[in-house]
């Protein structure tokens, strides 16, 4: 059977760039899993994770696997940022940690960024429950 030459294979991506493929989902939430099981039972020689309670909200992998990125914070409204050159240090450890559950060929190198979801949310919150928006709201009904 002939295909034309813009059809897609099996398992390639429908949109370039676009939404992650389903594969990409389900690694990244496996790595997601996997991150948090060792942030939870990794006692961590750097004085900087010591002690941290890390959770991971959300990891997003690369297309081709190789690169995951996990959104991290500090449980208790504490800034990651300070922690975040001491997770990049620690990433080939925790990579080798991750990759011991995960069935993959290549364990995709970890990438670090700040969860900022929750700060965005409590902005957002706290603009509608303004006096201003509240009565501009009021208003319309």
């Amino acid at each position: 059977m002939l295909r034309d030459r813009n059809s897609r294979g099996v398992g390639q991506a429908a949109k370039s760039g676009g939404e992650p493929s389903q594969r990409q989902r389900r690694v990244a939430e496996e790595v997601r899993h996997r991150l948090a099981d060792v942030f939870i039972r990794t006692e961590f020689r750097d004085p900087a994770l010591a002690g941290r309670h890390i959770t991971v909200a959300e990891a997003r992998v690369s297309p081709d696997l190789k690169h995951a990125t996990a959104f991290v914070s500090l449980l208790g409204g504490e800034a990651i940022e300070p922690l975040l050159p001491a997770l990049r240090h620690a990433a080939p450890f925790l990579r080798t940690e991750v990759g011991r559950g995960l069935r993959l060929r290549v364990t995709p190198d970890l990438h670090f960024e700040a969860d900022l979801a929750l700060d965005e949310a409590t902005r957002i919150n706290r603009l509608l429950h303004r006096p201003d928006v509240l009565r501009d709201l009021d208003s319309k009904e």
